[in-house]
């Protein structure tokens, strides 16, 4: 059956995204039936998404094109996602960016010299 999945494994694979807080139930019926949702987390994992989907798009989708077209609601046009910063706007790609420790970042221990 190509393109379907066990009942069993869809259960756990939507259980495992319920637990990490990606997706949460939601009752949409009195039986009870739910619909899975996305949560915050889950929205911006969307994003991460588009972007491993565009870079397949670039580097791996056949001379028909892309598998998935992307409308944006604001314009209503066709587009691509891209990276930009959220001060001035501009591309945050590769060559753009210098990676710095956050504060979250684990103390480099002092060398010894």
């Amino acid at each position: 059956m190509a393109g379907s999945i066990a009942r069993k494994v869809l259960t756990e694979r939507l259980g495992h995204l319920v637990e990490h807080g990606v997706l949460k139930k939601q009752a949409y019926d009195s039986r009870p039936r739910y619909a899975y949702v996305l949560t915050e987390k889950g929205r911006e994992l969307v994003a991460v998404l588009m972007v491993m989907a565009g870079w397949g798009d670039s580097w791996l989708a056949g001379e028909a094109g892309p598998p998935v077209l992307y409308r944006h609601h604001a314009c209503g046009e066709i587009g691509q996602v891209d990276l930009r910063c959220s001060h001035c706007g501009g591309p945050m790609h590769e060559g753009d960016i210098e990676v710095l420790p956050g504060p979250g970042a684990a103390p480099q221990p002092a060398s010894a010299g």
